[in-house]
């Protein structure tokens, strides 16, 4: 499979590049400066800017899938998600590519579906401090869903840097302040990807 990652140089893509090479995959890596991919056998390197649409399209074509995990910086716009899914959603039209996988907070919810105590609780911290990172991702996931695709929304808490438990709890979990290693989500997209799992659905990914 050719799988186009964009944030591929960021703390989940860059276990998910590693995991998807080792599962014997394609990996184009969209990063804004290639200087900071490891050149190798197997990662096609597409230098770009996701929020200007630079290259986006070119990182998008002749992918079999298309990942993102883009994550918001102290230093970044307030509307990444959204901008930059708009332009990779139209290269995924322009280019006929039709399975797409993007990776939010937790504190992303569905209508009606039942929130924990400690998730109500970390809802509530999250309008408080992070208003503008929740609305953004609300808003990616709003046009994810209004797409035909074959999309994905996965929803984490809080990632850790570590490396990984190799398992994970993915559906309809209830979350509040857990934390999961990065390595694990990255296993988890990976998961959806080969095994057609989770289409049009929004799972949440935990630890063990």
């Amino acid at each position: 499979m050719r799988i186009t990652v964009f944030g591929a140089t960021g703390g989940t893509g860059r276990p998910l590049v590693e995991q998807a090479l080792e599962r014997g995959h394609e990996v184009v890596a969209f990063t804004r400066s290639a200087g900071d991919v490891e050149p190798r056998e197997g990662v096609t390197v597409v230098e770009g800017d996701a929020y200007t649409g630079e290259g986006v399209s070119e990182a998008v074509d002749g992918a079999d899938a298309v990942v993102s995990v883009l994550g918001q910086s102290s230093a970044g716009p307030d509307d990444l998600l959204t901008v930059a899914g708009e332009h990779v959603l139209a290269a995924t039209d322009e280019h006929g590519v039709d399975r797409y996988v993007t990776l939010v907070g937790a504190g992303v919810r569905e209508d009606g579906e039942s929130v924990s105590l400690s998730g109500r609780v970390m809802g509530t911290v999250l309008k408080l401090l992070a208003r503008e990172v929740l609305a953004d991702a609300e808003e990616h996931v709003r046009q994810v869903r209004g797409t035909d695709l074959s999309w994905t929304v996965v929803r984490a808490p809080r990632l850790a840097d570590g490396e990984g438990t190799g398992d994970y709890r993915a559906g309809d979990l209830a979350l509040g302040f857990e934390s999961i290693d990065r390595p694990d989500v990255a296993r988890f997209i990976l998961d959806c990807l080969e095994d057609e799992r989770c289409v049009r659905e929004m799972p949440k990914v935990g630890p063990t």
